[in-house]
């Protein structure tokens, strides 16, 4: 059965509104690390921008848009979205075009989101069409304008579930003139975790932090602004952690910038075979995961606070991390191990019970990406 691909939100209502089935959701295809059953609908016909205000630093583009035209045209006027999003195309193996409503649904948030937040929090207004066809508009073209019901937060990694997005705002923030990586070498997790909180916790403003383990552990602080501040702020920070060993200190332009982008994308899982999980806890558990999974091919971003796991194919690693509060999403795996581990960390029941409420509200039919986040199954029809 063809594609289905609207050009404009009307299309795209009606497309919804005439579905007699389940309809897979889908942007550029390089995010889509759960199968769904149903036919596709995809958002690549809803492209361009269509509102740009670098004074007032905000940009709106409709859900189709690639990325890389958002990138371009910020960068034009040297401004940056703030939450670095992450790139699936690696670890994945898919190809096609990131799009910007793409990364909304996934929430995509990379090394930046300890200083900058999350995609949902730099998110200002969304449009999107519910499971019945209608058109809601939620939030706001530019950031006074944000009121309501914050229907924003809800859509950003909700996954297609409760609607289809058309059109996304954000805030942005102005590029960065000089950026530096200090690197420590040969620290334990603990010791990482321990280095990077003492140097997020510094008036140095460190805007990313990350660590490698392995054979040979490396743990990297990333510093963006003016060239003189960098400058100034390195030597300092440098003297901050003279306790954990020697610093080294990567300024070009081009190398931190490619570190970095490894770093987001959890390139170093790309092109191999084992299970990979993405796992989410407070900085200060990130030592005990890592302790946990000994053997495990780990990278610890977010000061600790997400951790990359690649493990042997079919591991339970829910199960290898009981009493660690937090939660474990499936992103790479065989169709058995997924269909007996489930790709999503269970919810509580009562969290579980306000999910399902939302997506019978937001898609009674349930047709929008079903079995991707909760049941496959249509709600069942109130007795008369």
């Amino acid at each position: 059965m063809a594609q289905i691909e609207p050009s404009n939100e009307t299309e795209l209502g009606e497309a919804v509104q005439a579905a007699d089935g389940p309809l897979r959701i889908t942007g550029g295809g390089t995010r889509s690390f759960v199968p769904v059953d149903g036919r596709t609908l995809s958002t690549r016909g809803l492209t361009g921008i269509t509102l740009y205000e670098p004074g007032a630093l905000t940009i709106v583009a409709r859900a189709g848009t690639p990325l890389s035209e958002i990138k371009d045209t910020l960068s034009a006027e040297n401004q940056r979205l703030p939450f670095e999003p992450m790139d699936h195309r690696a670890i994945l193996g898919t190809e096609g075009e990131p799009t910007i409503g793409g990364a909304v649904a996934v929430n995509a948030s990379g090394p930046r989101r300890i200083v900058a937040g999350a995609c949902r929090d730099c998110l200002i207004g969304v449009r999107f069409v519910d499971g019945t066809g209608k058109l809601i508009r939620n939030g706001g073209r530019v950031m006074k304008n944000v009121t309501g019901y914050d229907l924003v937060k809800l859509m950003a990694g909700s996954h297609g579930t409760l609607g289809v997005l058309s059109e996304v705002s954000f805030k942005v923030l102005p590029g960065t003139a000089a950026s530096a990586t200090l690197t420590l070498h040969g620290l334990s997790p603990r010791q990482a975790t321990e280095a990077m909180a003492r140097a997020m916790g510094s008036p140095f403003e460190i805007s990313a932090a990350a660590h490698l383990p392995g054979d040979s552990p490396a743990t990297h602080l990333r510093l963006e602004g003016f060239e003189a501040s960098v400058a100034y702020r390195t030597e300092r920070l440098t003297a901050h952690l003279a306790a954990y060993g020697d610093v080294s200190v990567e300024t070009d332009p081009g190398r931190v910038a490619d570190l970095w982008r490894d770093i987001r994308d959890a390139r170093m899982f790309a092109g191999r075979s084992e299970d990979l999980w993405r796992i989410s806890v407070k900085p200060s558990d990130g030592p005990r995961v890592a302790e946990a999974l000994d053997g495990a091919s780990l990278l610890m971003d977010w000061a600790g606070g997400l951790v990359w796991a690649g493990v042997e194919a079919g591991t339970d690693l829910r199960g290898r991390l009981s009493g660690i509060k937090g939660h474990a999403t499936l992103l790479r795996a065989g169709h058995d191990t997924r269909a007996r581990l489930g790709t999503f960390h269970p919810e509580a029941p009562p969290l579980a019970a306000i999910a399902r409420g939302l997506r019978e509200r937001f898609d009674p039919r349930g047709i929008l990406n079903p079995g991707l986040m909760g049941p496959a199954t249509a709600p069942e029809p109130e007795k008369a």
